[in-house]
């Protein structure tokens, strides 16, 4: 088994040696060919390219050749470097790979750069939306606050314009007075003191008028004789009248309003007399 072995290793090594020379040899040739067809066509173009003091063309250096470091940065490698070194080495995996590792964390940095904008654009636009939304809904409790004070007004004008209407009807009907009963009071010829019946006819009137409104009392007197003595008289009659009423049963002075008469319609058989009448309006009804 180990003479096999042995045979096999020998006969690979004496295969390999020719390859490897024959390789050395073209590579050699190829420089040579190389450099000698470099320099005929510098001499061509020297000898064929006309002179001229004028030119301003620099005379550049070509760029220098890399130098290999490793058999794995040249194109063809050799048989023997494929055989000695059939792996890449560390150094030259760094340097090809170094680059994209470079580039791919750049992009890391973009794309992270560019998440922490979109998140702080979209934190803006939140914050925009939200003040939006807050400023939107203010306005509409702005709205509806206004709108029901807006109401609460209208209520409030139709209310005062039915209280005005009302105020303007009373008022209208203050002087529309009506008649509310009547009552004579009988005096002798020549007296103005009040009789026992005549007392119990003013405190029959006062029951009827006790806690009403909007009425008044009108006291005529009416007395024989003529000219102002008749006339005197029956002013005294009268307000004999409406002193009792005031002190008895405190209806205000300026309730009652008195005239004296003198003789007008005594000639009719009524004689000496003061008619009381009860004059009302609409007042106490509306205001119930």
């Amino acid at each position: 088994m180990k003479n096999h072995l042995f045979v096999t290793l020998f006969l690979v090594a004496g295969l390999a040696l020719p390859l490897l020379a024959q390789q050395a040899a073209d590579q050699t040739s190829n420089q040579t060919s190389n450099q000698a067809s470099s320099q005929t066509s510098s001499q061509a173009s020297n000898q064929t390219a006309p002179a001229s003091p004028s030119a301003t063309t620099p005379n550049l250096e070509p760029l220098p050749a890399s130098r290999s470091t490793d058999f794995w940065d040249g194109e063809e490698p050799s048989v023997s470097a494929l055989l000695a070194h059939p792996f890449a080495s560390k150094e030259y995996v760094r340097r090809h790979v170094q680059p994209i590792r470079d580039r791919l964390e750049e992009l890391d940095e973009i794309t992270a750069s560019d998440k922490k904008a979109i998140r702080d654009v979209d934190a803006r636009a939140q914050q925009g939306l939200q003040r939006a939304s807050e400023k939107t809904s203010l306005a509409d409790e702005h709205a509806t606050e206004a709108a029901s004070k807006a109401q609460v007004a209208h209520e409030a004008v139709a209310a005062l314009d039915t209280r005005v209407t009302a105020d303007e009807t009373e008022v209208r009907n203050l002087d529309q007075f009506k008649s509310g009963g009547q009552a004579e009071i009988h005096f002798h010829a020549g007296d103005t003191a009040l009789s026992k019946q005549a007392k119990e006819a003013l405190d029959e009137i006062a029951a009827q008028l006790k806690g009403q409104h909007g009425y008044i009392l009108e006291v005529q007197g009416f007395s024989t004789g003529q000219g102002q003595a008749a006339i005197a008289n029956s002013r005294r009659m009268a307000d004999a009248v409406v002193r009792y009423m005031a002190l008895t049963h405190g209806i205000p002075p300026y309730r009652m309003y008195v005239l004296g008469m003198g003789n007008a319609s005594v000639g009719k058989g009524r004689g000496t007399r003061v008619e009381i009448s009860v004059m009302k309006n609409d007042l106490e009804q509306a205001a119930r």
